[in-house]
């Protein structure tokens, strides 16, 4: 299940630490912020594209850090996707946070959906990058994703984060993947129960301060 606005908002804080030179090695070479973010949104295309697996687009890269050299920055940031994915878990599993109530249900999807929700306001120009997914340059990797699909998916993330993911956004979101439609209520009404625990949404949210 893709967590479109917490990958963006880690990019955010990766991008800041870049400005304030506490990151200095293995980084991108011209790097362009907007480019970096259509990659770090990029892997959970295969929601869609049914062809593409996990393994595809999930273990593209070796060894999975923060180390960009010799990286275009879509690269760079398709990259930064695989790196936040293994530390969001590593963070999460040391709070013990997948032992408390509904943190596990739809293989974490609801707990990656109340994250989207708790991070959102974070950004501050939701609407520029709207416009840029509504219109991305179509970057071919090796998986061939044809042209049609890429703008589908990023067309579909626009959506999703024209305002702050509540119950209704996340359903239509879902209901557009073909393996969550069936079960989009279903997720939703565990976001639901998932957002009363203040635990677990302390804890989603000690994701955004650790994961760079």
């Amino acid at each position: 299940m893709a967590s479109i606005v917490s990958h963006i908002i880690y990019a955010k804080k990766y991008f800041e630490k870049l400005e304030t030179g506490e990151i200095k090695n293995g980084r991108v070479e011209n790097l362009d912020k907007d480019e970096f973010i259509l990659g770090c949104v990029f892997p959970d295309i295969r929601s869609i594209a049914e062809e593409i697996t996990r393994q595809d687009s999930h273990l593209h890269f070796n060894p999975i850090d923060l180390n960009f050299k010799n990286l275009t920055s879509f690269e760079a940031g398709w990259k930064f996707h695989l790196y936040c994915d293994m530390k969001r878990d590593e963070i999460l599993n040391k709070y013990n946070f997948y032992n408390l109530k509904n943190t596990t249900d739809f293989y974490s999807g609801s707990a990656k959906l109340l994250e989207d929700e708790l991070v959102y306001n974070e950004y501050a120009n939701w609407e520029k990058l709207i416009l840029y997914f509504n219109h991305p340059p179509y970057i071919k990797t090796d998986l061939d994703i044809d042209k049609n699909t890429f703008q589908l998916w990023y067309a579909m993330a626009a959506k999703y984060m024209e305002r702050k993911p509540d119950n209704k956004s996340m359903r239509v979101f879902l209901s557009k993947l073909p393996k969550r439609a069936k079960k989009a209520r279903n997720i939703v009404e565990s976001v639901s129960e998932l957002r009363e625990n203040k635990k677990a949404c302390e804890l989603l949210l000690q994701v955004k301060e650790e994961i760079v």
